[in-house]
């Protein structure tokens, strides 16, 4: 009997032991592909790998170098060695550009430490609103119960300037609400000779003195922080995007940034868990700031046909508010919206590749929502380039300078619309967070009809109905909220239907979670983990029995899931079908072995999309050798054309409310 017992003790033992390698084995592999997957090994980007064991790698790169850790001594040694210089340290987000041969790629990604080695690549810009986005609705003169402005809050505008002279950015007290500005592209000036930044200011936090109000902006008494990233020509580089957003990091709390506009961008080449402007947008969200970006202006081709997979970086970035455009016609009633045909659409084609050589696409829902930006008339620098070159551009509205208005179109005019309502719902409701902005932005959107979700996310901005559901959710959660907790001060649901320039609609009641849609009312009603600082809402979540699990985390119940994607009214393409221009792509994002779609015929094969000798590979428009832009044709780099912001629509000042010359002071 001693003997047997003994034996089955040695069994058990040795399945106990052979349970807890196994166990171990499988921790091990897990945390193995985790860091796989949190670095992109090999550590850096494609086309940098390819230059370093290319015949040129001697040749001299600017590059970004994040750090997962503190710099080691050998590391430092190298960096400061001849022929390599640290150009700028970005000490608050980890990251560092540097001037180095190309063929110190491979010694330069092998240190520990050492995240992600990526290109400092170019950025450009992208190029009647307060009634048709319903922020007329919540203004001080519609009583003080409802009286919201933006006053108080931060807003920091990463552009080409702000010409903080102009009449649009005076307070009542006909104080400068420009409070701060500095430049980072080496030009020593934060005016703006370009002519992009001053409009976009303008769109966010215009006065509305001019013309009775006509050009109101959404957030007409925030402050506004002008951080210069972009030069006289409308092009910086992503180590000057990365120095502002650093400074941001060190100063938000003196100035209360809350909010920060980047209607910029550079193609979406490496995934954003490598991108080292997504990952600074990702650090700014998690302490606390609301980061609205412009989705793109590349929604077509060179023949004018609709193109998907092409998001910008940043708007590649979960934790990024990604906005594309809306065409409103002129009208404040949302009955006749639509997309506009240049808004960028998803999914996001950033990548990561493994030790393999094989690509491992993002594949995520973006834009998260559409807001106007088509023939948007907003205050006009002085001696402005784009105008200059662009006379069609000029409104007219007024002979003085300060006072002069301009027509721009893009989703770079739609990123600060939403900028602004940001500003709005933290005026009415400070404590919340990032996430429960976004969250309470696309919750109470308006589906367009006729739009899918890669061309509108959620739908288009409603800001009436978002500060109503903003005013309502709770604000003494604490630091650490409870899952699952009342959100509401109320057990009454909001009516989830809005009014707007006499159109009434209902709002979409769900949100975008990266590659699904989920619905209900306990988006609002309960507390959701993912409404947290430090968590993305969209990243990383999984979908078990109906039940939304993030991190390991329990969102909520009572949330309906849909792997398909909404294709309008509300109606879902079955079977996880893709539905658009009366092309059903099935499997939902990807076709097999991750290939995205195109519309009109277009053929798909090895990796490569092409649609009548156009040639889309890797985010960027081709056609003869030769790269294209909205139909203008540049050479050896790709930069965002200035006609994207012209968009080929020859405007006029036919709409222009002409300026008497008196101030008015009554929005």
């Amino acid at each position: 009997m001693r003997t047997e017992r003994r034996t089955r003790l040695i069994a058990w033992l040795t399945c106990f032991s052979l349970v807890i390698s196994l166990s171990a084995g499988i921790m091990v592999a897990d945390n193995a592909h985790a860091q796989l997957l949190g670095s992109g090994k090999p550590k850096g980007s494609t086309d940098l790998r390819n230059k370093a064991h290319s015949l040129t790698s001697s040749d001299l790169v600017k590059v970004i170098v994040q750090l997962r850790a503190p710099m080691s001594s050998s590391l430092n040694s190298l960096l400061n060695s001849n022929g390599v210089h640290v150009r700028k340290s970005f000490n608050s987000l980890g990251a560092h550009l540097v001037e180095m041969p190309a063929s110190l790629f491979d010694t330069v990604a092998a240190f520990q430490e050492v995240a992600f080695v990526s290109y400092d690549r170019p950025t450009q810009s992208m190029g009647h609103l307060s009634a048709t986005t319903g922020a007329d609705a919540v203004r001080p003169s519609n009583g003080p119960a409802t009286g919201l402005d933006g006053a108080g809050i931060g807003i920091a505008i990463l552009d080409s300037g702000i010409y903080k002279d102009h009449t649009d950015f005076l307070d009542k007290g006909n104080n400068v609400r420009v409070v701060y500005s500095q430049d980072f592209t080496g030009e020593n000036r934060t005016d703006d000779p370009y002519g992009h930044g001053t409009h976009v200011a303008a769109i966010a936090a215009g006065g509305g003195r001019v013309s009775n109000s006509s050009y109101l902006g959404i957030a007409p008494a925030a402050n506004l922080i002008n951080l210069r990233v972009l030069n006289s020509q409308g092009s910086g580089m992503i180590s000057n995007t990365l120095a502002a957003l650093d400074w941001i990091m060190a100063n938000k709390a003196t100035y209360n940034i809350r909010v920060v506009n980047m209607s910029l961008g550079t193609p979406a080449i490496d995934s954003y868990k490598n991108d080292p402007v997504c990952r600074a947008v990702r650090q700014l969200v998690n302490a606390g700031v609301v980061v609205v970006v412009a989705a793109g202006n590349n929604g077509k081709n060179a023949a004018g046909q609709k193109a998907y997979g092409m998001i910008h970086s940043p708007g590649n970035e979960p934790a990024a508010l990604t906005v594309g455009a809306v065409n409103t016609f002129g009208t404040d009633a949302r009955n006749d919206d639509g997309v506009a045909s240049y808004s960028s659409r998803g999914p996001t084609r950033s990548y990561w590749t493994d030790s393999l050589g094989v690509k491992h696409y993002d594949h995520l829902m973006k834009p998260d929502l559409v807001a106007p930006g088509n023939k948007i008339l907003e205050a006009k620098s002085v001696n402005n380039l784009l105008a200059a070159q662009n006379s069609q551009l000029s409104a007219n509205v007024s002979p003085v300078a300060v006072r002069d208005q301009m027509y721009l179109s893009g989703t770079s005019m739609a990123s600060p619309v939403v900028a602004g309502a940001a500003a709005l719902l933290l005026q009415a409701n400070p404590n919340l967070t990032p996430n429960m902005v976004k969250a309470i932005l696309m919750y109470t959107a308006q589906p367009l009809s006729g739009f899918n979700m890669f061309e509108q996310g959620a739908g288009e901005l409603n800001i009436e109905g978002a500060v109503r559901l903003a005013r309502l959710f709770r604000t003494d959660l604490g630091t650490t909220k409870p899952v699952g907790a009342p959100l509401l001060t109320t057990s009454l649901l909001p009516t989830p239907q809005s009014t707007i320039g006499g159109t009434t609609f209902t709002w979409s009641q769900g949100i975008l979670l990266g590659r699904h849609w989920a619905k209900g009312p306990s988006l609002i009603t309960r507390y959701q983990p993912d409404y947290a600082l430090g968590t993305i809402i969209s990243d990383g979540t999984i979908i078990s029995n109906g039940v939304l699990i993030s991190d390991g985390v329990v969102i909520s119940d009572g949330v309906l899931i849909s792997d398909g994607v909404v294709v309008s009214d509300g109606v879902i393409a079955g079977d996880g079908a893709i539905v658009s221009d009366n092309i059903i792509i099935s499997g939902g994002v990807t076709i097999s072995d991750g290939l995205i779609f195109m519309n009109f015929g277009t053929i798909v094969a090895d990796g490569v999309l092409i649609s009548d000798g156009t040639v889309v590979a890797d985010g960027v428009l081709i056609s003869d050798g030769t790269i294209v832009a909205d139909g203008t044709v540049i050479s050896d780099v790709y930069v965002q054309a200035q006609s994207a912001m012209v968009n080929g629509d020859l405007v006029t000042t036919s709409n222009a409310v002409v300026d008497d010359g008196a101030d008015c002071l009554s929005y």
